[in-house]
């Protein structure tokens, strides 16, 4: 089994097989010139496109970005990420179409065996073996995740949740709801009563018509 499949199949792999450090290689520098070039720059869609499983045909990220994979994150329509997105999608990373992304948001698709042995080891050749498995990450549609906030592996977000400020992510969160703290919990639903429409000038109205739309 190849150790991209072992990936996927939920087993452990050694990130340091050269098999997975070219994939991560292609990313990583698609990073890099993605990350140099200015925001107005109409080829850093195209290295985004080339580097992601997939993205929608709307999307925009601020950038820096830092993928390690790049081709293991799936991503729907109308996308928006804030300053330095970091994802390390050695799992799967799939996220669905409306989701907007704070400054400093953290995908963290792959974990380590607590048991310091099992984690590294060190062959005859004297090279490192180390020990990593890759829980995926699954955000709904239609979530916000603010500013420095950590998501970790295995964690499903439902649609239309919203992640407060600073949140650890280390369990599943429903549908409709806001969550915040570390780590991060439910809070309460997200209802009619937390519209903010009062605060749209008529002259705006028609602009933000399709934020309201049913």
């Amino acid at each position: 089994m190849k150790e991209e499949e072992k990936i996927f199949a939920g087993y452990m792999f050694d990130p340091r097989k050269q098999e997975l450090r070219e994939i991560k290689h292609k990313a990583h520098e698609a990073c890099r010139q993605y990350n140099v070039l200015d925001e107005y720059d109409p080829r850093r869609e195209e290295i985004l496109r080339g580097m992601l499983g997939k993205v929608g045909q709307v999307f925009y990220f601020q950038g820096p970005v830092q993928f390690n994979y790049g081709s293991h994150t799936f991503i729907g329509e109308n996308f928006f990420a804030n300053f330095n997105l970091t994802v390390m999608d050695d799992g799967k990373i799939i996220i669905g179409d409306h989701v907007c992304f704070g400054p400093n948001v953290s995908l963290m698709a792959t974990s380590h065996p607590l048991i310091s042995q099992e984690r590294m080891g060190l062959n005859q050749e004297g090279k490192t073996t180390m020990a990593e498995y890759a829980p995926e990450i699954v955000i709904g549609n239609q979530v916000w995740i603010a500013c420095n906030t950590v998501v970790l592996g295995g964690v499903h977000i439902g649609d239309g949740a919203v992640i407060g400020a600073g949140s650890v992510v280390t369990k599943d969160i429903p549908a409709h709801y806001l969550a915040f703290g570390n780590p991060c919990r439910p809070i309460r639903p997200i209802t009619e009563a937390d519209s903010k429409r009062s605060l749209i000038l008529p002259e705006d109205q028609e602009h933000f018509f399709y934020n309201f739309k049913q």
